[in-house]
């Protein structure tokens, strides 16, 4: 069936032999083994078999080819739809915790939006909704990975930039028999060189038409090459060894295109359009506030273990940071359900989350995931510090140090293990990956906030105060 084992996912990584860069040198030798790499592709491997092992839950089957699909390639016609993408999504988020961003799930819904949009791009000039209609299936059916690239380099954020002679940002400098021609850098591929594809698509407000395209080609395209930032992975630490997802800058270097991989082209208001008016906002704002519940559910849990260990709950500035993460839960939680109850089925019979509660959830978020690691650190004071390693525990003065570090009730290798968890979470360098991740994740919050603001409908508002005025006594 489609949906394939962690071994092959494994297996069509390690065979690729994409060209990644780490250190200054170039990645060579099978990818799954390499220290920077191995703990996620590990962990996306487990992902994978957990589709095989619980395919009721995590799958769907295909109306067109009978085979079991996985579910976050669902596109929903019903609100039980959505809730069946969400409880998979849930799934996946629980095995880490909801620290991994760029899960499989994430692109396979970026990909599901695009392929439920495809009516945007119909008769428009340059555009090819077939062949991203034929590329989805094949995705599904080959149950792809994908990393994705579609924000320019930050050489110039001014108003003004787009005056410039442009030299960073990847363009179309040429339109062959064969296909595009791409050259220039994008940011910020998480998870790029470990995925089978990389999707690329403009962001709204290209200046020009050679900015304007939507794309996907095999991660090992020649001239294709993945810039790593410095690896995060600590073998002693219990988050960053299983879920570091490396982020890289993505230069394409005279990378050819061919055309059955190109959506649209040279169209400015197409691309605009696709983003904004199609399905890419809601779809993908839903799978984020699945993971995010998750993830603030494991953030909880952190929080309420170290109170538990040394035995601080009954003090009232503790109770009421604890009860800081539980509002943020149970808001989050509303918001999501909110939005698949308000969902509607558009013209061409998708089931389409409600916008609003999915961006003011995804806000708020932006603004709790700090303070959320802020009172991990509160909580965990200096114990956050005081945290020898395994190594420290097995030799001459591990009895020592077992007994001096112990918590309440529990001996001090078990305190330890938790509060390096905690560190970990939120101080070490993949922790605070983690809170710049959070902080931007889907843009600036300001411009979020915005959106907010313009797309709120106040209608109701402003007739009950207008009633309220006028009403004679």
């Amino acid at each position: 069936m489609p949906v394939i084992t962690g071994e092959e996912y494994k297996r069509r990584i390690d065979a690729m032999q994409t060209e990644v860069w780490l250190d200054g040198k170039k990645v060579e030798g099978e990818i799954s083994t390499h220290p920077a790499f191995k703990g996620v592709i590990q962990t996306q491997s487990e992902l994978y078999d957990m589709q095989i092992e619980r395919k009721e839950s995590m799958t769907f089957l295909s109306e067109r080819t009978g085979d079991r699909i996985g579910m976050s390639y669902l596109i929903p016609k019903t609100k039980i739809d959505l809730e069946k993408r969400r409880k998979m999504i849930q799934q996946w988020a629980c095995h880490s915790g909801g620290l991994m961003g760029r899960s499989p799930d994430y692109m396979n819904t970026v990909l599901a939006s695009f392929a439920a949009s495809i009516d945007i791009l119909k008769g428009k000039p340059n555009c090819f909704p077939e062949r991203l209609s034929r590329f989805y299936e094949y995705a599904c059916q080959k149950d792809l990975s994908f990393t994705h690239t579609f924000v320019n380099p930050q050489s110039n954020r001014s108003k003004l930039a787009f005056l410039e002679e442009d030299v960073t940002n990847a363009r179309i400098v040429k339109r062959m028999e064969e296909g595009l021609i791409i050259k220039g850098a994008k940011l910020l591929a998480t998870q790029g060189g470990i995925t089978d594809e990389i999707l690329v698509f403009s962001a709204p407000g290209a200046k020009d038409n050679s900015h304007s395209y939507g794309f996907s080609i095999p991660s090992d395209t020649s001239g294709l090459k993945f810039i790593c930032r410095e690896s995060f992975v600590n073998e002693h630490s219990p988050l960053s060894s299983k879920f570091e997802e490396m982020d890289t800058i993505v230069i394409f270097d005279d990378v050819l295109v061919p055309w059955e991989r190109v959506f649209l082209h040279d169209n400015i208001i197409a691309a605009n359009d696709f983003y904004i008016k199609g399905k890419f906002v809601p779809f993908t704002l839903h799978q984020i506030a699945s993971r995010q519940v998750v993830k603030t559910e494991f953030i909880l849990g952190v929080a309420d273990q170290i109170v538990e260990t040394i035995n601080i709950g009954e003090y009232q500035h503790i109770q009421n940071k604890m009860s800081e993460i539980v509002k943020g839960l149970e808001t989050l939680k509303a918001l999501l359900l909110y939005s698949e109850a308000e969902a509607e089925l558009d013209s061409s019979g998708v089931m389409v989350p409600a916008r609003r509660p999915l961006y003011v959830a995804i806000n708020q978020f932006q603004e709790l995931y700090p303070r959320f690691t802020e009172i991990i650190q509160l909580l965990g004071a200096s114990g956050l510090m005081s945290i020898p390693k395994e190594s420290d525990f097995s030799s001459k003065i591990g009895k020592e140090i077992d007994h001096y570090l112990r918590g309440a009730e529990c001996r001090g290798k078990e305190r330890v293990d938790l509060f390096r968890l905690a560190w970990d979470l939120t101080m070490s360098s993949f922790g605070s990956r983690q809170t710049l991740y959070e902080r931007f994740f889907f843009g600036d919050p300001v411009r979020i906030s915005q959106t907010i603001y313009q797309i709120y409908d106040r209608t109701f508002s402003y007739k009950l105060v207008e009633g309220l005025v006028n009403r004679k006594s």
